[in-house]
């Protein structure tokens, strides 16, 4: 099986992401949680 590869978009998606969740208060565990990645990824 080959890893999945992310488009450029969809990482800084995910990144805007991450940033809005760690803004609003939420801890790095839980806003990699939500957007299924590991924290050596993050």
């Amino acid at each position: 099986m080959s890893r999945r590869r992310h488009t450029p978009e969809q990482i800084i998606t995910a990144l805007r992401e991450a940033e809005v969740g760690l803004a609003r208060g939420k801890t790095v565990r839980m806003v990699i949680r939500e957007l299924g990645i590991s924290e050596q990824t993050y």
